[in-house]
């Protein structure tokens, strides 16, 4: 697999050309970008190719979740575009995420496959909502431990849940972090959050960053601070 870096820079833009605008302002030695649904549904496959070619590494935030036989072709058409990361939600389970893995093993690139555990908006009053009575420590830890089982490389989670899981979990694990925030930065919609040197003390790989970078003034001068931060 291919060195990726540490900080994927999350571009939600529904316009093509506001997009690129905001890309060619960050440095692809620095960081890699973030496509999600938003990007690649006003866009498509298009921008992929355009980010790669301008030196980036993309990791593809679709969450796929579906019936297995449709995860799996969805896996292997994202491997077969070369991005360096993709993801399913892991409350697809087991066999859905063993036929995602298989598709990325039939693609002619590597990709890093992860599964969303639960979205860092999620709390404690949100899982009883939908009939979830556990701890959202043990739902993430359980549906962790399903993705380790079924061969994925990693997961995407809280910094705030690596802690908890990390020692029941296997060594080589991949721990991506969404919901960092800079100090002082307003919490928005995120609820389990952490800034990026707390994300990485917990034991996060990857940074995921959206809003504190893309509606900065200067995003290059943000990156960088925050690559002094964690290094």
């Amino acid at each position: 697999m291919n060195v990726i870096p540490k900080l994927f820079i999350a571009i939600d833009k529904n316009d093509i050309n506001k997009a690129k605008e905001l890309i060619q302002k960050l440095p692809p030695e620095m960081c890699g970008i973030k496509v999600g649904k938003e990007l690649f549904t006003a866009c498509g496959p298009e921008i992929i190719q355009w980010i790669q070619e301008k030196g980036f590494k993309v990791f593809l935030d679709l969450k796929y979740h579906d019936i297995p036989n449709t995860v799996e072709k969805a896996c292997f058409v994202a491997s077969e575009m070369g991005v360096s990361i993709l993801n399913v939600h892991a409350l697809g389970g087991k066999d859905m995420m063993l036929a995602a893995k298989e598709g990325v093993d039939k693609s002619n690139n590597n990709p890093y496959l992860i599964a969303v555990t639960l979205l860092t908006s999620m709390d404690a009053n949100a899982l009883k909502e939908i009939g979830l009575t556990s701890s959202v420590s043990d739902q993430v830890l359980n549906l962790a431990t399903t993705s380790g089982q079924a061969g994925l490389d990693g997961i995407v989670c809280s910094a705030k849940d690596i802690p908890i899981i990390k020692n029941k979990l296997p060594e080589n694990f991949l721990y991506v972090t969404p919901g960092i925030r800079l100090r002082n930065s307003a919490k928005d919609d995120q609820k389990r959050v952490a800034t990026p040197f707390e994300a990485i003390e917990m034991g996060s790989n990857i940074l995921v960053i959206g809003r504190p970078i893309t509606q900065a003034i200067n995003p290059e001068a943000v990156i960088k601070e925050i690559i002094n931060e964690i290094s």
